[in-house]
């Protein structure tokens, strides 16, 4: 009969956030996952939980993860391993208003509330209800992959890669000269250091909430490798609010910190004092430097330019992440946007739960 077409959109979308969590939920795993529900009933919440833990998870660290997006996605209780007896509720909690927003002709009310989860990841979140923004934080505090990676000089045995003299001549030595497969080794990965700038100026307060959640699970992925400032009217660092391990004390904490929250902007001198107090030093060497700022610049727009140079001089990469370039017609003609970019590496949105997850697989590939 086959698996309905609404609902193989549904499981693509779950897909979609199992993999920004880091689980490996490729094209490949999510046939497999819609072969077995071919078979299976997917009406049943417990049928659909296991098919999708037993093909789309290669890993026992997937375990968890999966999981909690299960849970999150389907707005369910995930089943327990130790006590299968007690079955997932395979229904999504539906945002306020957007209650069978694109899902028309879905008669299974699982599929409708799931296929409105995936329209609320791509909604923009100044736009959002109440409700619907409480979801969107619940579901940034999932993200588990905001970090960079930058290649080591030292070696670690590998499957694959240059081959390793070594440990290949040692093997054959071991085995009497027998000639075996030869041993590789491939560049160890370490760290690399992001630092986000996250713009609180009243212009950006519909979003400064969500961006800096999203700054808090970056912090939570590599807190040794993370750091984290507000720009309005002035520079703080706000790293150590953040690594409160919830995320609403979090955001209480850097609420109380910030002096200047919906105030003005002058990035041009917060950016140059980023640069003078902690950049030139050491902390914007080589690292992913995020600016997340819709460019609004009451200060002196050459002298922003002037600090992006300098910056990108630093910085391993710069990414800007401005909530409006998604606005259909959107163009960078603000004095600071159009001074910032020439020395911008990637220009992205933060808009809406899609849009930050894009943002972690641009730090991630940097």
């Amino acid at each position: 009969m086959g698996v309905p077409r609404d609902l193989v959109e549904t499981l693509t979308g779950f897909a979609r956030t199992l993999r920004a969590a880091g689980v490996p939920a490729d094209p490949e795993r999510l046939q497999a996952m819609i072969g077995a529900l071919d078979r299976l009933d997917v009406r049943n919440p417990r049928d659909v939980y296991w098919a999708g833990r037993l093909t789309l998870c290669a890993d026992p660290a997937d375990l968890p993860r999966y999981d909690r997006c299960f849970a999150a996605y389907f707005s369910g209780e995930s089943a327990s391993v130790r006590r299968v007896s007690r079955s997932p509720v395979l229904t999504a909690r539906p945002a306020a208003g957007s209650e069978g927003e694109g899902t028309e002709g879905s008669g299974d009310p699982s599929v409708t509330a799931a296929s409105a989860a995936e329209v609320l990841r791509r909604r923009d979140v100044a736009r959002l209800s109440a409700a619907e923004r409480e979801e969107v934080r619940r579901l940034v505090a999932l993200l588990d992959n905001v970090s960079a990676r930058r290649r080591s000089r030292r070696f670690a045995p590998a499957h694959r890669g240059r081959l390793d003299p070594g440990r290949t001549v040692r093997a054959i030595l071991r085995r009497g000269g027998e000639i075996s497969r030869p041993h590789h080794r491939a560049h160890r990965t370490r760290p690399r250091r992001v630092v986000l700038l996250i713009d609180v100026s009243g212009s950006m307060s519909p979003y400064a909430d969500v961006l800096l959640r999203f700054a808090h699970a970056a912090l939570r992925c590599a807190p040794r490798s993370t750091e984290v400032f507000t720009v309005g009217t002035r520079l703080t660092r706000v790293t150590r609010e953040l690594r409160h391990r919830e995320p609403d004390a979090a955001m209480a904490a850097v609420s109380s910190a910030i002096p200047d929250w919906s105030g003005g902007t002058r990035l041009g001198e917060e950016l140059k004092e980023f640069l003078d107090r902690f950049g030139q030093r050491g902390m914007a060497r080589g690292a992913v430097v995020v600016v997340a700022s819709d460019g609004w610049e009451r200060g002196d727009a050459t002298l922003l330019g002037a600090q992006m140079a300098r910056l990108r001089r630093l910085a391993h990469r710069v990414v800007w992440a401005n909530p409006h370039k998604a606005r259909p017609g959107y163009e960078p003609l603000t004095a600071g946007m159009a001074a910032a970019l020439p020395h911008v590496d990637d220009f992205v949105a933060g808009h809406s739960l899609a849009a930050l997850e894009e943002l972690a697989g641009v730090i991630g590939d940097a």
